[in-house]
């Protein structure tokens, strides 16, 4: 039976990201909040090979009670358990503190019923990191491959996976031994409509609450605030730089076009004009 953990979050939609600017923390309060797209793929590449292995699928999420919405979704698409992990002494996370309280979780989970993969989306669309799913992985010692756009085989008995993955001048194809830990681009599968009898349930599944204090036992300097090494010393708004200038050689012709050019860029101090010749 296969047995997949799926790590998610639920994240400030795009549009209204705002940042503390003395904590440099994300402004939460009031802002509408989404499952994080590429979790939801990865949720979906489990439910996928479950339906084609058999077995069941463990979400789990660390954030505030509010992430129980995105949990449910994840049981509307196929997952059978969702596990949040919510505390005070979360909060302030950066993604060292994070991959160590989602690592112990696993560790946990997985001594009590063996995991085969885990899944995670390539990146949070608030941090853009892409560092928890590598940095779990890491710790649990589990083979990791990235930006995966397509599992290809999972051999229980064998105990490995073939999964093909993006880079950027090519993909290539990963042969890892399970358990193994993959981050997912949306590529890897399409997002089903939810079934009947899993909408009705979701409606009334209620996730499972763990706290800093138990199941796990945490290490208080890993945590929180107390365990991230990272610090935001600065945030604000990119310059909005105006629009090139278009010279058009529909106008002056070729060679008039990359004259008017050639002037242009002698008039720059620094030579960085913005020139844009249309053809």
């Amino acid at each position: 039976m296969f047995h997949a953990l799926v790590g998610i979050k639920q994240v400030p939609d795009t549009t209204n990201i705002r940042i503390d600017p003395e904590t440099g923390n994300l402004i939460r309060q009031g802002v509408p909040t989404i499952l994080n797209p590429y979790d939801a793929h990865a949720v979906a590449a489990a439910v996928e090979w479950k339906r084609k292995l058999g077995g069941k699928i463990t979400v789990i999420s660390m954030g505030p009670p509010a992430a129980t919405s995105s949990l449910r979704e994840c049981i509307e698409l196929g997952a059978d358990r969702a596990i949040l992990l919510s505390a005070r002494q979360f909060s302030g996370a950066d993604t060292l503190a994070t991959s160590y309280v989602l690592a112990r979780t696993i560790e946990a989970i997985h001594e009590q019923d063996p995991i085969d993969m885990i899944f995670f989306g390539k990146q949070a669309i608030d941090g853009d990191t892409a560092q928890v799913g590598p940095g779990v992985a890491s710790r649990l010692g589990f083979p990791m491959v990235t930006y995966a756009v397509k599992i290809r085989e999972i051999n229980l008995e064998a105990r490995y996976a073939v999964i093909e993955r993006k880079t950027e001048s090519r993909n290539e194809l990963i042969k890892a031994g399970l358990p193994a830990a993959l981050t997912c681009e949306k590529d890897i599968a399409e997002i089903p409509f939810a079934s009947l009898p899993d909408l009705v349930y979701s409606l009334r599944y209620e996730p499972e609450l763990w706290t800093a204090e138990g199941p796990v036992i945490f290490d208080p300097t890993q945590i929180g605030l107390k365990g991230s090494p990272t610090t935001v010393f600065k945030t604000g708004t990119p310059e909005k730089h105006a629009a090139g200038e278009v010279i058009k050689t529909s106008e002056l012709g070729v060679e008039g076009a990359i004259q008017k050019a050639l002037e242009k860029l002698a008039m720059t101090a620094d030579g960085k004009a913005i020139l844009r010749v249309a053809l």
